[in-house]
């Protein structure tokens, strides 16, 4: 499990949100002291869990067949992914 403070989790935060979707935990650490966990959203052993999220409007259920995206061409960008990317990291270096 990894650990990170609340200042390094929020300057990070697309990583960490990265490594949990891959399976991965976050223990949120306050002045050293463990206060909260990241964990993947699983839907478990209650086979209503997922019906009380969409009911509170924490999540939306998909709509159409998710293969559908494959069949569109790529976007055209005015710019490259990776100088986008350069351009973004520039700022925290």
């Amino acid at each position: 499990m990894t650990t990170a403070s609340i200042s390094e989790l929020k300057a990070n935060l697309s990583r960490y949100v990265n490594e949990v979707r891959r399976g991965g935990e976050v223990q949120i650490l306050d002045r050293g002291r463990p206060v909260a966990k990241l964990v993947p959203a699983t839907v478990g052993e209650d086979p209503k869990a997922l019906d009380r999220l969409v009911r509170r409007g924490l999540i939306r259920p998909g709509k159409g067949d998710p293969a559908e995206v494959l069949k569109e061409p790529p976007l055209e960008l005015p710019v490259s992914i990776l100088d986008a990317l350069l351009e973004d990291r520039d700022d925290r270096l």
